[in-house]
């Protein structure tokens, strides 16, 4: 199991410079809106990912006026041992990683060594939004688990780039893009297969999840679509050529993929209730938890960031029963009400730590 102990995090959003301990169980951040709650899980989250959970680039890192930002990490990894891991990112340089003082020479090695899954409001754009924010969900959670299938992933994703470079040259070269179609079709169908496994292993958790939280009032499902359950890549893209060519891009492959959540037969987007919608997502991610724990045979950090927004009492008490679990390990909750926190968790364990946080800085709070 790998847990955090302590942080040291300089110039990352509004936090100027932060050390903290933390304890083994619950950890609990509070303050208003904009102070800092979730620059800090997502410092948390930057360490085990590589990046960050809510910005699309690194540069909306950066505390303003600065041009770098680093971010340290003590954990327990179990029998007694321990590891430093270190980050160093500087405006147009690359993430300088490390570990006990040793670089890390491709950072695609480090992910899935710190296993994390994160709750938060802007999951909510994986109900709402286009199929882009689900298949990021996928990788997000397969690349933990699985490094070959983040380097098919980047292999993948290097192909298809390059392929949609030839369709958009003035004359696209038929034996080039027949090479590429090869080679895309090599790597496709390990991601196909992991996608398509991990959604069927998926639907039954989240389905049991959802109903200890809703308390068995919907039944929901999840499916997994995809161009390649008509055919093999190579024969999709050889019979779609001519009309990239027109296009310009490629149409059919694994960029299209989708999962479909739907509550009682229906698409939850447009049948769910906001509170119906976040207990699903909730459920989603303790799903993934579950799983991403047996792969990885160790409990991977929970991060829960404002999760009682929209929820009422009873799914409350229902989230807070499956979190005092002993399935989970180290969480992190965030909230702006501080009683409301300490109450929540006082009746979970008294085995934790309190931080208020007051635009960027953490102080420690005895309960």
């Amino acid at each position: 199991m790998a847990l955090m102990e302590k942080i040291v995090v300089q110039d990352f959003r509004n936090i100027a410079l932060a050390e903290l301990s933390f304890s083994p169980n619950v950890n609990c951040i509070s303050g208003n809106n904009g102070e800092g709650k979730t620059n800090l899980i997502d410092a948390v989250y930057y360490l085990s990912m590589t990046k960050s959970a809510f910005s699309p680039s690194d540069r909306y890192c950066f505390r303003h006026g600065t041009e770098r930002f680093s971010l340290a990490g003590t954990y327990a990894m179990g029998g007694g041992l321990s590891s430093r891991f270190s980050l160093r990112v500087e405006a147009g340089g690359q993430k300088k990683l490390r570990r006990d003082d040793k670089p890390v020479d491709r950072i695609s090695d480090h992910i899935g060594t710190l296993p994390v899954v994160l709750v938060c409001p802007s999951d909510g754009s994986l109900v709402s939004e286009s199929g882009e924010e689900r298949r990021r969900f996928l990788n997000a959670v397969l690349s933990q688990m699985d490094r070959e299938y983040l380097s098919a992933m980047q292999q993948y994703n290097r192909l298809l780039a390059q392929r949609n470079a030839v369709l958009k040259a003035d004359r696209a070269d038929d034996g080039l893009l027949e090479v590429l179609d090869l080679r895309m079709d090599a790597v496709a169908s390990r991601i196909y297969e992991r996608r398509a496994g991990f959604v069927k292993e998926l639907e039954p958790v989240l389905a049991r999840y959802y109903a200890l939280l809703s308390g068995g009032q919907e039944t929901v499902s999840v499916s997994y679509r995809s161009d390649l359950e008509k055919d093999s890549l190579a024969s999709l893209l050889a019979s779609s050529r001519e009309k990239d060519k027109i296009l310009r891009f490629t149409s059919c492959g694994l960029q299209r993929d989708d999962i479909l959540f739907d509550m009682e037969g229906h698409p939850i987007r447009r049948c769910g209730s906001q509170g119906q919608q976040k207990s699903f997502l909730v459920s989603l991610k303790f799903a993934q938890y579950d799983i991403m724990k047996a792969s990885c045979g160790i409990a991977p950090i929970l991060l829960l960031d404002d999760v009682f927004d929209k929820l009422d009492m009873g799914r409350i008490s229902n989230l807070l029963s499956l979190v005092a679990g002993e399935d989970f390990g180290q969480i992190f909750i965030t909230d702006s009400n501080k009683v409301r926190l300490r109450d929540i968790v006082g009746g979970i364990t008294g085995d934790s730590a309190f931080f208020e946080s007051v635009g960027g800085n953490y102080t420690p709070v005895e309960v």
